[in-house]
């Protein structure tokens, strides 16, 4: 595995803490800007309307720029995103600072993604994505609870420092080490890709995504003031616990991205299913700190056993759109990360509690839920998705000649993926 793979695995973790590392920081953010706790969430789901917007739109801007001077440019506004994020005198800047580094971020994602792949053969793709993922997955387990760490004992600020200079090293290992990639001979013929939003199991797959995803971030987001204010655990507690779910996120990543090929719409049903289960008895044992200290474990290993089924079933569904298949995942992932943390901010404010949150992040469960059953039963009714790939494919074999075969490298690398492509 070349070395340029684990430079980008290392920008990822930097990626990846700056995107969770909020859920630890929210109190002293809101004390400092002088915001409520509510208004502080805004800021992840700043960050996830940045990604949303930012990783389709930068996946198309960027598919004719030389991608080792994209990752360059990208990977440097995003640094520079946290360092005004740490200087932000005010919380309009600071939310500012969270969309300009959310766009980088989602841009560095798609094309770091190409640039993994091509930099190995086709029978190792997986491992890299494995590796380029294994970047956040470290993020969750180190990055955010070292965030909240630091933000108890230094200042909210001083996180901020120290994700810019994680960018700061991931730049200069980026700068030195990700070689010259020429770009494709055939370029990517979007208005091709764009057919597949033509497909309905598409858009099944990215609604069942976002509430599956929003539903976990919608209790995750606001763990920190759970943990204090209803579980009456000292603040110190708060990284120790974030780096628990962060450990039952690597291990679920790992159960999950073994067993989502085969069983994909078994890990979609029994992992979302275990998420609404562990939420409400969040909901309802808040006030017990071994019961959330226990569910925060597992809270982490439901969403993120689930997460390599739902990045299979996009690619499957869209797997003749490379240039948008990864984008709209995470996309998709995204828009769970802005909706989650806005439905927990508004029942917040409507005095229900931070134990409430659990109960919204429940009923998003349920609804994703009972969207895998509506895409379940269309594809033991025929439709299974992918109709206009089929098409896509054929249209493009026949015009050159060619014998047509299953696109190399979709649901196989995908159900290596934790959250992102």
């Amino acid at each position: 595995m070349p070395l340029a793979v684990y430079i980008l695995g290392l920008s990822v973790f930097a990626l990846g803490t700056s995107e969770f590392m909020l859920s630890g920081l929210l109190p002293p953010i809101a004390d400092d800007m002088n915001v409520s706790i509510p208004q502080a969430g805004l800021l992840i789901s700043a960050f996830a309307i940045g990604m949303v917007v930012g990783a389709p739109l930068l996946a198309v801007a960027t598919l004719r720029l030389p991608r080792r001077t994209t990752l360059i440019a990208l990977i440097s506004v995003f640094g520079l995103g946290q360092v005004a994020g740490a200087l932000a005198p005010t919380y309009e800047v600071l939310f500012a600072s969270r969309v300009v580094s959310a766009l980088a971020c989602a841009g560095f994602w798609a094309v770091g993604a190409a640039v993994a792949i091509a930099m190995v053969p086709v029978n190792q793709r997986a491992r890299a994505m494995a590796v380029m993922i294994g970047g956040l997955s470290i993020a969750n387990v180190l990055g955010v609870p070292m965030g909240a760490f630091l933000g108890e004992h230094l200042g909210w600020r001083s996180a901020f420092w120290a994700v810019g200079v994680a960018s700061a090293v991931a730049l200069v290992g980026v700068v030195t080490r990700i070689p010259y990639i020429p770009l494709p001979e055939k370029k990517p013929q979007l208005r091709q890709e764009l057919a597949i939003y033509r497909d309905r199991q598409v858009w099944l797959a990215i609604v069942i995504t976002a509430l599956a995803a929003g539903g976990v971030f919608c209790a995750f987001s606001y763990l920190a003031p759970l943990l204090t204010d209803v579980a009456g655990l000292d603040s110190g507690w708060v990284p120790w616990i974030l780096g628990l779910f962060g450990v039952g996120a690597l291990i679920g990543t790992t159960i999950g991205g073994r067993v989502a090929d085969a069983h994909l719409f078994g890990v979609l049903l029994s992992g979302i299913t275990a998420s609404t289960v562990f939420l409400a008895a969040l909901a309802l044992f808040a006030s017990s700190q071994v019961a959330v200290v226990a569910l925060a474990f597992l809270l982490g290993l439901s969403a993120f056993f689930t997460a390599p089924a739902l990045n299979a079933r996009m690619f499957n569904v869209a797997g003749a759109a490379p240039t948008l298949a990864g984008a709209t995942t995470t996309a998709a992932f995204n828009l769970g990360n802005t909706s989650g943390p806005w439905l927990g901010g508004t029942v917040i404010d409507a005095d229900f509690g931070f134990a409430s949150t659990a109960w919204a992040g429940a009923a998003m469960t349920l609804l994703a839920l009972a969207v895998v059953a509506v895409a379940l039963r269309l594809q033991r009714g025929g439709d299974g998705g992918g109709l206009v790939r089929s098409r896509l494919i054929a249209k493009g074999g026949a015009a050159r000649g060619e014998r047509t075969a299953p696109v190399a490298g979709t649901a196989e690398c995908a159900a290596g993926s934790p959250t992102q492509p």
